[in-house]
């Protein structure tokens, strides 16, 4: 038996360190009361089976009946407190004077008969008594009298109070009901091992989960009678398992389906399943998705959902509520106004986007007037450019979207604006230019660079002048490392370059000049064939034989 209640002795400390760790200010003082006792009153089991005088047996005796004459007491004041019964601090004091004075009682035993008139005593048994004294009698009323109040008050709680929770109420009858019942068990049974040790311990766990409701439900409150005050925010709480916990009067006007609901009802349960439920399984799902607004009548709300917390633990959600309607039409007034600029703005910039890349083609076929070509060079280019990234699209290569052709088919017009700085005489010299000539002939890549990063530098597009910026300085590098102005080989070309480059030479190789007549298209394609891997990037190749059709097609159709 030692060992038995030697567990039990252990368990009770077990379990008022675990409420320890959980302990709150906001705890009602009878509870931390109840947890303190329970391990005295067990280590006096333990002390009792372990004496071997009547002194020693007697003293552990007296320890014991600390929980008798108080466990009781202090479980119904804190259920008067958690029912939100208020009996007043004067009677509170009488009911612990009367119950101290029971247990002044209980001290006199071995002095005075009036608990307990004749003992009779076993070493490491229990107290036999043979006769009880008169008090002892009245510790038995006052015992009943306790019980039939907690008693009366849950009934009451249950009937007049549904803001208790249900299960609320039972986790508090259970202890007190095993406590009485162990209690007349060993006293009729007399068995000789005490089962009441074991109801403490019981009455320990159920008092926990009371604890653990409590910090949910107290701090819903407390978050209900902060935010009631200001009268213009709703609150709501909810536990983990979408349970209603409660609502202040503000959130009932805003949401009305709240009016009269009972608290431990399930969402789905509720005309909220179509909305409320859906906001809280979106935010479990995306902490992210706190915010939702939602319409009634002609008002608007905002809905702030976030976690209600014991400690660092979540116990359940928490819905802010406020009434959201003015702010919601002046967002709605800027955002009209905002869209009409924009469209505004957006007709303004699209035109002077489209008078500037007017202006850019004006200069580029001005240019272009000067050289030697029959014309209509930079337009075929153009085109020609635009064939290749289409079969570069439909091949979906990485490397091109469709940013990037845009790009490069708008900036294909500007790769040889750097002529401009070159002498009439060269451009448009018959026959072959000298050495000389052709070095001045080279530096127009470098200068036609220059030109498009002027005249561009004031737009906000980067990406767009970086590649116009590129396709002038670039296009006559080779593959091999041959070309000019810089002899940049292989990925060093940029990738636009590269393709301008094979643009540009086809139309050169099949477009007559002054100077010599177009060649047919197998010719071209010979040239630009056998060119690829040293002159062109043969990566391109594949999609230059899949344009071929395309760009010859293109080619007679120009010549008709």
């Amino acid at each position: 038996m030692y060992i038995y209640y030697l567990v039990l002795f252990l368990l009770s400390l077990v379990f008022t360190g675990i409420y320890a760790v959980m302990w709150r200010k906001r705890f009602d003082v009878f509870f931390t009361l109840v947890f303190t006792f329970i391990p005295i009153v067990n280590m006096g089991y333990v002390l009792l089976i372990d004496a071997d005088n009547i002194g020693t047996a007697i003293t552990a005796q007296k320890i014991i009946y600390l929980g008798g004459c108080y466990q009781l007491l202090f479980a119904f004041l804190a259920i008067t407190q958690m029912c939100r019964i208020k009996l007043g601090r004067l009677l509170k004091a009488l009911l612990i004077l009367f119950t101290s004075a029971i247990y002044l009682s209980v001290l006199s035993i071995g002095h005075l008969k009036l608990f307990y008139d004749t003992i009779e005593y076993t070493p490491h048994r229990h107290l036999n008594v043979t006769k009880f004294g008169v008090m002892h009698d009245v510790f038995i009323a006052v015992l009943a009298m306790y019980f039939a109040a907690t008693v009366g008050v849950l009934i009451y709680c249950r009937i007049k109070k549904p803001d208790v929770p249900n299960r609320i109420i039972l986790l508090m009858f259970l202890p007190e009901a095993a406590s009485v019942a162990c209690f007349a068990a060993d006293r009729i049974l007399n068995a000789g091992m005490e089962t009441l040790p074991a109801a403490y311990c019981f009455g320990q766990v159920m008092y926990l989960l009371i604890v653990r409701e409590m910090c949910m439900y107290d701090i819903a409150d407390s978050c209900i009678d902060s935010l009631v005050r200001t009268g213009s925010t709703g609150l709501v709480s909810f536990d983990n398992e979408y349970v209603y916990l409660g609502c202040n009067e503000t959130a009932e006007k805003m949401l009305p389906e709240l009016a009269g609901l009972a608290v431990d009802t399930p969402v789905d349960m509720t005309p909220l399943k179509d909305s409320v439920l859906i906001w809280l399984r979106d935010f479990v799902l995306d902490n992210s998705r706190d915010t939702v607004y939602f319409h009634r009548d002609d008002m608007v709300y905002l809905v702030k959902i976030s976690h209600i917390y014991n400690g660092r633990r979540k116990r359940g959600y928490q819905l802010n509520i406020t009434d959201d309607t003015a702010n919601q039409k002046y967002i709605e007034l800027i955002n009209k106004y905002n869209e009409d600029l924009a469209a505004e703005v957006e007709e303004k910039t699209a035109h002077i986007a489209q008078m500037h890349d007017k202006l850019i083609l004006g200069m580029a076929a001005m240019i272009e007037s000067r050289d030697n070509s029959t014309g209509g060079h930079i337009m075929r280019t153009s085109d020609v450019v635009k064939f290749l990234c289409a079969e570069m699209m439909k091949q979906d290569v990485p490397r091109v979207d469709q940013k990037f052709c845009n790009a490069v088919i708008k900036a294909a017009p500007m790769h040889d604006l750097g002529k401009i700085a070159v002498d009439d005489a060269i451009l448009r010299k018959p026959g072959k230019l000298t050495d000389e000539e052709y070095e001045k002939m080279k530096s127009h890549a470098a200068e036609g660079a220059r030109i498009v990063h002027e005249i561009l530098k004031g737009t906000d597009d980067d990406y767009f002048r970086h590649i116009a910026e590129n396709v002038a300085h670039y296009h006559h590098e080779r593959w091999d490392g041959t070309g000019y102005p810089e002899g940049l080989a292989g990925e060093q070309i940029p990738l636009e370059a590269r393709i301008m480059a094979v643009a540009d030479v086809y139309d050169t190789l099949v477009s007559k000049r002054v100077y010599k007549e177009g060649l047919s298209f197998e010719e071209a394609d010979r040239i630009i064939m056998g060119d690829m891997g040293k002159h062109f990037d043969k990566w391109i190749e594949p999609f230059y034989v899949s344009a071929r059709p395309l760009i010859e097609h293109y080619y007679l159709s120009q010549k008709t």
